[in-house]
């Protein structure tokens, strides 16, 4: 379903919309966010902050770059800036592929963020927004369709590789089709995060919950390091081989076999150590860990 499509560029109308993000429900994430810019990172700049707000299906196009800093520092008295909101780890937020937003938010605004990514497929190498939304199965064959045809009219606005400029995310006003183009991305993070996140919360894929974890830790402190390179031709390489895959398989079973045994507990669907039902046997944890 399309989302209602908001732009925001006065630093006063931004006020309500940052009090409305307070006390939304966090499970699933309401806040789904993306950035467009010139050369976004370090190196460039950031034009527009995109805001998908899944309970209101309302999609919100931030103007940085007439408003600036403001964007993330407008606030009410004592109540929460964006800045702060976009840090808060009270307040979870979907992203897809966090590095270059992270590079940018954080060179230019001092943000730190967070991310949960999950896939099915080969771990070496990462999938594009794409690929992962033509292979969800969730979506329909129309809305995959939609969504490609936004895409590629957009492309040709800005994409310089077939005559666009990344400047086109700095006038205004927005044309039309970078305006659809911008809204269609953060429009379907609600869906890949459902199908992602379910996959992640069985019980049996606790290893990968925890690979995801660690590896997300590492991509946001390589985002944020002196000699990151967002345009590096190894960021489509994945953060594990199967080597390295194996061998955390091996010392995670081994942690889980030590931490859960020895007092009794199993992992529950959040990696939380708990007491086994009455019918559930101590030795759930082993196939816990071997049926990864």
């Amino acid at each position: 379903m399309q989302s209602d499509t908001r732009v925001i560029s006065d630093a006063c109308e931004l006020l309500p919309l940052l009090d409305s993000l307070i006390g939304l429900p966090v499970d699933p994430p309401s806040l789904y966010f993306d950035l467009e810019g010139v050369n976004l990172g370090r190196a460039g700049s950031i034009s527009l902050l995109l805001l998908h707000v899944a309970p209101r299906s309302t999609t919100y196009i931030i103007d940085v770059h007439v408003l600036g800093a403001a964007v993330f520092s407008t606030r009410h008295n004592t109540r929460a800036s964006l800045k702060i909101i976009l840090e808060s780890p009270d307040i979870p937020k979907g992203i897809f592929d966090i590095r270059n937003d992270s590079d940018a938010l954080y060179s230019h605004y001092g943000i730190r963020l967070l991310e949960l990514a999950t896939r099915d497929d080969s771990k070496e190498y990462l999938a594009g927004l794409a690929k992962c939304i033509q292979s969800n199965k969730k979506l329909s064959d129309s809305a995959k369709k939609t969504w490609q045809l936004a895409k590629e009219t957009g492309k040709r606005f800005f994409d310089p590789q077939i005559g666009g400029r990344y400047e086109v995310f700095n006038e205004r006003p927005l044309k039309p089709e970078v305006l659809t183009y911008c809204r269609q991305d953060v429009d379907l993070l609600p869906s890949l995060w459902e199908l992602y996140s379910c996959e992640l919360r069985v019980p049996t894929n606790g290893f990968w919950r925890t690979m995801v974890k660690e590896a997300t830790e590492d991509r946001i402190k390589l985002s944020q390091s002196a000699g990151y390179d967002g345009q590096a031709k190894s960021k489509v390489c994945g953060p594990w081989d199967s080597y390295n895959i194996e061998d955390s398989r091996e010392d995670w079973n081994n942690d889980v076999i030590m931490c859960g045994v020895n007092a009794g507990m199993v992992l529950d669907q959040y990696d939380h150590w708990v007491k086994p039902p009455q019918k559930v046997c101590k030795s759930s944890v082993f196939t816990l860990a071997a049926g990864i």
